[in-house]
């Protein structure tokens, strides 16, 4: 690598081309998966630490995904194939001549096999938590899954359950089929089973074996003990997100075979869309076109990869840009905080500096000890240059030396790039990073930093985050506390459960409450810091009334920070904590509490902080995620708190829902979510996460969260049923749900960019609503959904439009044409109620329908949607669409199959035959004995 060159452009333009004609294989470095030439590269399967190895594994995965690949290539009509596929090896697992990994990890993975199944038994899923036709995050597999060759009776071939799942995460498709809602009642009054095609066959099935269907609905309802189950075999071709499990099953749901009614999360959440409408409008389809000839594409090729142990080096800004608002202040506390508690241990790191010259402050150490740690905080710089010029590629070359020492690569290290200079030349040395093997962590400090910083990150796979200059942000610690190593061993990573920062007033204070609950309390760290003068008086009590006070804390007054380790393991229960500012002036004070699990035998809960995009163009929105989980089972009805900094301004509170509407996908997922629009400046904004749950709260999760392929009970074959085994639920997770906990996480950086800078129309309308649901009660419909807001999922709608058909088309397709309701008497409530409106249908719907044929149909299903209205007149989209029978008989018009039917006349034949017969013997037998006893009773007359 070399320095910067002082010519610039020249040099820049020299980069440029050459990236340009650099392998597509090399510029797919850090990028996640790619499609090109029809076949997909840098799919990532995970295999977690805490899997036990077996040697049958990686021959299985990699059995799956080549059988995948090839029912993938057919069912997409020749377009799409796997490639090539990465394995991420845990170090836990032997040595056997794996490749050493290079910017591949656990947690950018696209598929993870791991044993922390929690709820969700062996069900293979795809957590997804964007809406329709928008990529998932992972595909979940059990070893279980992968191993047990029994399970593929419930599930299908493995390379069928795999396209399935790629299909949610890749194309944002959902179920076709509804467990909840087994079966329906459609527009004829029929009683229809919930699948996608309506061609595939089966029997229903009540308690003591097959039954008409009218015995699964009384009074009404349908009874509990019915099931629907299939044919073995079948005619039918699709549909893959319904059963991929059927050997006859090879394609996706099209707008020909696609059930529009049945109650599914493909019909809810995509408008009514088939699959393969969905998947042939996303992005893979538009750079792709059928491959010419007959053959098959050649099988992926694997990599195996292996995790080692940690390799960071600290890649420290100290140009004068680094006085300004106290920032290396800022970074001396963090970086020590980083070095003393947050880096694993047998972690090796490096440190260096750099101005308009990269310098080494030390090569690489190992942590083995305490000792280790404060050696190595000795090296962080105390001082700044004169210099303003930073020169991050100068810094970077330092660091690759530091790290290439050890084995000459730098494949699979960290570099934690800390930066406020304004470097312009930055992507001169995005090649050398690239292809370095090594992940670049970037922290941007003011507005200032220089705005390439992220796409280094981005290429790289690395973290970005963005720390303002204000005295009361804890963004810099909070940064530091997210970079862990990133193997997805959380048992091992220190969880940050505190972070307040504030500033106080002389002689005023600074208190608050920690929750330390049973699965965290090793190796435990309250840290303190301030901005000026001496350290506030700190008073610390733990659960059980004993106090720490200032002298306990271990205080350094160069970096003004003060922390207290707690020996063995920290008390479960509530500590609390009180800083007091002793001072004439103003201090900016800050606690930040860390911990690491308590044990290996029960999984922390956990926080992971994201957005939907890097960067968003105004006016359109930023979505914030939080995923809250303990292991992998997901906490419910959790208080979760996002704060959003900008450059400028005040910092922005939103309150994160978990209630399926609005920017949330599914209820009770664990994944909370809402809309930011609230920008103050174009720029950077940081994001942080604030998650309070008490077991008062809580209430069941969902049981199966994400999308899922279907578990199939058992088959028709022979006519005999044959009952597969009960599908494994796994554990219910209660330990996750009975206690309280606290816990904090940064959520990294992004960009707003094109906000005006003049006062602006109103421009943001209601959120769309996705959870409309209707029901019947005697002769009126009941309608529910979550309120949207004035502007998106926040604040208050003016009104709404609600709409009613009779054709499921027509009010899909022709919304402002349908039959308006009076909704005169409903007033919307505050974004995230729970809205009810009562209407009665006769008065729309009476009467026939007149069909387009001229013919005159009688009519018992309405179909519902509604749309809601903000003050300036801006309207939402067109809510999901409900349907209502009105009318359901007590005996609806039979749909079984033709030899069921034909079984159940000769049964019934048989039985009148049989019938006839006993009454012939007993009229028979009758005659006899009457014949019997009258000739004895004259014999007794003759004597």
């Amino acid at each position: 690598m070399t320095h910067r060159d002082n010519a610039g452009p020249v040099c820049s333009l020299k980069c440029v081309t050459l990236l340009v004609a650099l392998s597509p294989v090399f510029l797919l470095l850090g990028a996640g998966v790619r499609l090109q030439d029809n076949g997909y590269d840098g799919l990532l399967i995970a295999i977690n630490p805490h899997v036990p190895e077996n040697q049958n594994l990686i021959p299985n995965i990699k059995e799956m995904i080549t059988e995948a690949s090839f029912y993938l290539f057919n069912a997409t009509k020749r377009r799409v194939f796997f490639r090539n596929v990465q394995i991420l090896i845990p170090a836990t697992w032997k040595a056997n001549n794996y490749s050493k990994v290079k910017q591949e990890s656990f947690e950018k993975a696209d598929v993870i096999v791991t044993d922390w199944n929690g709820a969700h038994g062996d069900d293979p899923y795809t957590l997804q938590y964007r809406g329709c036709g928008e990529e998932g995050k992972y595909i979940h597999f059990t070893p279980n899954f992968l191993l047990r060759d029994d399970l593929t009776a419930g599930y299908g071939p493995r390379g069928r359950v795999f396209v399935h799942e790629w299909a949610h995460l890749r194309w944002g498709v959902f179920d076709e089929y509804n467990n909840d809602r087994p079966f329906y009642i459609n527009g004829q009054n029929q009683l229809k089973v919930t699948r996608c095609s309506s061609d595939i066959t089966g029997i229903f099935v009540c308690e003591n074996g097959p039954c008409p269907q009218e015995n699964c609905i009384t009074n009404k309802i349908f009874k509990g003990g019915c099931m629907f189950i299939y044919n073995i075999t079948q005619n039918a071709t699709s549909s893959i997100m319904f059963m991929q499990s059927l050997s006859s099953v090879v394609e996706f749901c099209n707008a020909s075979t696609h059930n529009q009614e049945a109650p599914n999360r493909q019909n809810q959440m995509c408008s009514l869309r088939s699959t393969w409408d969905v998947i042939t409008d996303s992005t893979d389809f538009g750079l792709s076109f059928p491959m010419n000839g007959t053959e098959l594409p050649p099988p992926p090729t694997f990599s195996l990869v292996q995790t080692g142990d940690q390799v960071v080096c600290l890649v420290l800004d100290v140009s004068s840009k680094m006085a300004e608002a106290d920032r290396l202040l800022q970074l001396q506390q963090a970086a020590e905080f980083y070095l003393m508690q947050v880096v694993e241990i047998h972690s090796s790191v490096g440190i260096v500096s750099f101005n308009s010259k990269g310098e080494i402050r030390t090569y690489l150490h190992q942590i083995n000890s305490i000792d280790d740690r404060k050696l190595l905080v000795s090296y962080l710089p105390t001082t700044v240059s004169a210099e303003a010029e930073a020169s991050v590629c100068s810094g970077l070359k330092k660091g690759f030396e530091v790290v290439e020492k050890r084995n000459g690569k730098a494949y699979g290290s960290v570099m934690i790039l800390v930066t406020g200079g304004d470097d312009e030349h930055i992507s001169n040395c995005f090649l050398t990073a690239l292809s370095s093997g090594s992940t670049v962590h970037s922290i941007a400090l003011g507005s200032s930093a220089v705005g390439k910083l992220e796409e280094l990150s981005r290429l790289t796979g690395g973290l970005k985050f963005y720390v303002p200059d204000k005295s009361s942000s804890t963004s810099m610690i909070d940064a530091f506390s997210r970079i862990s190593s990133r193997t997805g061993d959380i048992f091992q990573q220190s969880i940050q459960l505190e972070s307040m920062g504030e500033n106080v007033e002389p002689y005023h204070q600074l208190k608050n409450t920690v929750i330390m609950d049973n699965s965290m309390g090793n190796d435990t760290i309250f840290l303190v810091t301030w901005q000026t003068s001496g350290p506030p008086e700190i008073v610390l009590f733990d659960p059980i009334g004993k106090k720490y006070h200032t002298n306990n804390f271990v205080t350094n007054l160069a970096f003004r920070t003060a922390s207290l380790r707690v020996p063995g393991t920290a008390k479960p229960g509530r500590w609390i904590y009180t800083l007091n500012n002793t001072h004439h002036s103003p201090q900016a004070l800050k606690m930040t509490v860390a911990s690491r699990a308590s044990s290996s035998a029960e999984p922390p809960a956990t926080v992971e902080a994201f957005v939907e995009r890097d960067s968003t163009y105004f006016p359109h929105p930023v979505m914030i995620y939080a995923n809250v989980r303990k292991g992998f089972y997901p906490i419910v009805n959790a208080t979760v708190t996002a704060i959003v900094e900008p450059e400028t301004g005040d910092p922005v509170t939103l309150k994160l829902s978990d209630d399926g509407a609005g920017a949330d996908v599914i209820k009770n997922d664990g994944i909370y979510s809402k809309y930011f629009f609230s920008f103050a400046t174009n720029g950077r904004y940081s994001l942080k996460v604030h998650v309070n749950y008490s077991p008062s709260m809580s209430a069941n999760a969902h049981s199966i969260p994400g999308s899922h392929a279907m578990y199939v009970p058992g088959y028709i074959a022979n006519g005999n049923i044959q009952m597969n085994a009960p599908r494994n639920l796994g554990r219910r997770g209660e330990q996750a749900q009975r206690q309280g906990f606290r816990r904090v996480s940064s959520g990294g950086s992004f960009t707003v960019l094109g906000f005006p800078t003049r006062p602006h129309p109103d421009v943001f309308p209601p959120c769309k609503i996705t959870d409309l649901e209707a029901v019947r009660r005697e002769e009126e419909v009941t309608l529910s959904w979550t309120a949207p807001g004035e502007d998106f999922d926040q604040g208050q709608a003016t009104n709404y439009e609600v709409r009613i058909s009779q054709s499921l088309q027509s009010i899909r397709d022709d919304f402002t044409n349908a039959i308006l309701v009076n909704t005169s008497k409903l007033s919307p409530q505050k974004a995230g109620t729970r809205e009810l409106f009562t209407f009665s249908p006769s008065l729309f719907t009476n009467g026939p329908e007149q069909q387009p044929q001229g013919q005159m149909q009688e009519r018992h299903r309405i179909y519902v949607a509604v749309r809601a209205m903000d003050r300036n007149s801006l309207k939402s989209a067109v809510s999901n669409i409900a349907q209502i029978s009105l009318f359901i008989p007590p005996h609806s018009v039979p749909e079984l199959r033709r030899d069921f039917l034909i079984l159940k006349g000769v049964l019934i034949a048989v039985s009148l035959i049989g019938i006839i017969c006993l009454i012939i013997v007993a009229t028979h037998c009758t005659l006899n004995k009457k014949k019997s006893k009258d000739e004895r009773e004259n014999g007794i007359k003759l004597l």
